[in-house]
């Protein structure tokens, strides 16, 4: 049932052209007087309110009504804070409505909507935090569907701030007339949430990679962004973020819980008795929800901005406790699934940029252990589809797109490890997937060399996060920026310029890393020929001495010096390659100190994400005596539990495949009757049975051959 209107849009339309042709008309009769005209421009601005609401309610009239039911229906749920019904009309009604009406357009402005919430059970601030809300959505349906102008982005960056400071510095009631914040009453889903902060921190990364293209600004955008310098600045989310953080004491709530798992059964009190000791906000679902993913999103914003170190340190307590020791080898941490969210997008997400880190910090070994466990997870979720709260299709390829980007970054820290290595058999199944789709770029970067850092540069474009500039160029200083606009484009090649942008960089300082690393292999498979060998031999080996025959003379004179410099040349790569032979770990072997999570395959956690101690990654090891080197080669046992454990749970997957299966139908044809193809004649299955037994008792005599060959003998059946 459509509301019914205030007034009659028809009669203001008639009253307003009226007014407007009489003082017109007196205005053309009394000729350019001033003090007319200052007459008319003053009764003009009383009718611009008017306007305004004739516009409004001509928008209004052109919202269809079946989502004019659904924005009444979605205030009245978070009125009621039922938490299901918002939870239905968020995750599945919201995105029916965009892909059936809105796909191409925006949805309704919330000014256009206000009309419809207005009712005696809503209070002005319940209405305003509804719009708010819908606001958000709003916004980010513009990012993902439109092209978001730069009143967008100034928009939607105010609408974040009002509603964080609403959940952070909102009031308390009216009965404790006290000016403290508050908790605010407000149920939200964990997917909704989840999507505040990560919708929050796209918007960010987005505007930064716009604002550091000057030369594609007009004249407004310029003003605008020399007027707003503070729009969007790292300072102002990164404040956003710590402030839910410490609001929420997360860090606290986690602490205390792994206090009172440690405790044993016995006496251990709840995740919800434990919230509540600690604070009012930390007892309330919202801002504990909350809490943790901003500790999430942290991470996430410290990469984008290039201090990975610090995005390892800020998850020094929520890393071990959603990570923990299950990523690793060792035993699960079972609260972590019972008492903070578990959404398949914070998994493959945080363990995406974990994972990052430690590849940028060059600890391959904990980069390709938090790659297996993400793309392990992914793999058994593609077998249910149906996961709850990703039945979308959108959401689902999101999660798709980092899973495979994922699987890039394994590529690379597969080739970056030294063969041999025990790390590079942590799961066969992710390698054999690894090299289906990127087999072509794995094989350059295993040999080395140009083609080598070609393929790490093309998938390090692909995979890694689109880093972000912290500062916003000088919009405040024409002069700087007069400067920037009719400079030219640096030359890109040998010789340019350290580059500007951020993820070229990053991308400098990857490949220098893994250039260092190209001539390994030639190195290590000589060295798998020898168990001692002279370094004036292997500098001859990797064609080290470069003297000009030309001149014999010149020759026999600089041989000893060319061949002291090959020798040299030949000792620095063995220490590269002694250097890449050892990496930071957070895996230990054999060890069990207290406090500490060991697997059953002896493999213990060490502190946090960025703690560790220095293990070996190569089975090949070597010492130089008096340019003499002495080789041994490790070789790894195979670990026949696991192998045989995968390929039991396979078997009893195929079993039970098996014995769900129906039977097949028997489609016999001795005794069968001329008739239609594929039918049985009545009587038709009893002859069958009686003829093959006739047949199994006239089987004729069979030869069995002894063990051995030592001679046959004959057999009858009964």
């Amino acid at each position: 049932m459509s509301r019914p209107t205030l007034w009659s849009t028809a009669d203001l339309d008639e009253d307003l052209a009226d007014a407007v042709d009489a003082e017109l008309s007196l205005y053309a009769q009394q000729g350019q007087n001033p003090a007319i005209y200052d007459q008319l421009g003053a009764q003009i601005e009383q009718l611009e309110p008017l306007l305004a609401i004739q516009q409004h309610m001509a928008a209004l009239a052109a919202v269809p009504d079946v989502v004019k039911s659904f924005i009444v229906s979605f205030h009245q749920a978070i009125l009621k804070r039922d938490l299901p019904s918002i939870t239905i009309f968020y995750t599945t009604t919201f995105p029916k409505l965009t892909d059936r009406f809105y796909s191409r357009t925006e949805w309704p402005e919330p000014e256009t909507i206000a009309p419809l919430l207005s009712s005696n059970e809503a209070t002005e601030d319940q209405i305003h935090i509804f719009l708010v809300l819908y606001r958000d959505l709003y916004y980010r349906h513009v990012y993902s569907r439109l092209h978001p102008n730069i009143d967008d982005r100034f928009h939607s960056y105010e609408n974040s701030c009002e509603l964080f400071n609403y959940l952070l510095n909102s009031p308390s009631s009216a009965d404790d007339q006290s000016d403290e914040p508050a908790p605010v009453d407000l149920v939200l889903p964990e997917q909704w949430l989840w999507d505040i902060i990560d919708e929050f921190i796209y918007q960010f990364q987005v505007f930064c990679s716009w604002r550091s293209k000057v030369k594609s600004k007009t004249d407004d955008e310029l003003m605008m962004l020399a007027d707003g310098t503070g729009v969007w600045s790292s300072y102002s989310v990164l404040n956003v973020l710590y402030s839910l953080i410490q609001k929420s004491k997360i860090n606290e709530f986690i602490v205390a819980l792994k206090e009172e798992q440690e405790q044993g059964r016995e006496g251990a009190r709840s995740a919800e008795e434990v919230a509540k000791s600690i604070s009012p906000y930390t007892a309330l679902p919202l801002y504990r929800t909350l809490g943790y993913f901003s500790v999430l999103g942290l991470l996430r914003v410290h990469v984008l901005l290039g201090d990975f170190t610090l995005a390892l340190k800020v998850m020094d307590q929520v890393g071990e406790f959603l990570l923990g020791g299950s990523g690793f080898g060792a035993k699960a941490n079972k609260s972590s699934f019972t008492a903070l969210p578990t959404l398949p997008a914070t998994h493959i997400s945080t363990h995406y940029y974990v994972g990052f880190c430690y590849m940028m910090l060059r600890r391959y070994p904990d980069a390709i252990r938090t790659f297996v466990t993400v793309l392990n997870f992914f793999q058994r979720m593609q077998r249910m589809r149906n996961y709850s709260g990703y039945e979308r299709k959108d959401q689902y390829d999101q999660i798709a797109k980092t899973a495979d980007r994922t699987l890039a970054l394994y590529a690379m820290c597969h080739s970056l490890v030294l063969p041999g290595s025990p790390f590079t058999r942590l799961d066969d199944n992710i390698t054999s997937t690894a090299k289906e789709r990127y087999g072509d770029q794995m094989g350059r970067m295993s040999k080395g060399g140009s083609d080598a850092l070609a393929a790490f540069e093309e998938l390090f474009l692909y995979a890694c996060p689109k880093f972000i500039n912290a500062n916003s160029p000088p919009y405040d200083d024409p002069d700087a920026i007069a400067l920037l606009l009719t400079a030219d484009q640096p030359e890109s090649g040998e010789g340019s310029p350290i580059p500007t942008e951020p993820t070229q960089r990053h991308l400098r300082l990857f490949l220098a890393s893994a250039g260092a690393q190209s001539p390994l292999s030639t190195l290590r498979s000589f060295l798998h020929l020898y168990t001692s060998l002279t370094t004036e031999k292997l500098s001859s080996f990797l064609d080290l001495v470069k003297v000009s025959e030309s001149d014999q003379e010149a020759v026999e004179e600089a041989e000893e010096e060319a061949v002291e410099e090959a020798e040299e040349e030949a000792i620095q790569e063995m220490m590269v390659l002694k250097q890449n032979s050892r990496s930071l770990s957070r895996i230990a072997q054999g060890r069990s100190e207290k406090g500490n999570d060991a697997s059953p395959a002896g493999l213990t956690v060490i502190g946090t994400l960025l703690e560790g101690e220095m293990i070996s990654t190569s089975d090949l090891n070597f010492v130089i005596d008096d340019n003499t080197i002495h080789i041994a080669e490790s070789t790894v046992g195979r670990r026949y539990a696991g192998w045989f454990i995968k390929n039991t749970e396979r078997s009893q997957r195929v079993l039970d495949e098996i014995r769900g299966s129906p039977l097949p139908v028997f489609k016999g044809k001795v005794g069968q009757k001329q008739g239609a193809p594929g039918t049985v004649a009545p009587g038709a299955e009893s002859v069958a049975i009686n003829d093959s037994a006739e047949a199994t008792q006239k089987k004729a005599p069979t030869k069995t051959v002894a063990w051995g060959g030592a001679g046959t003998r004959t057999t009858l059946d009964a």
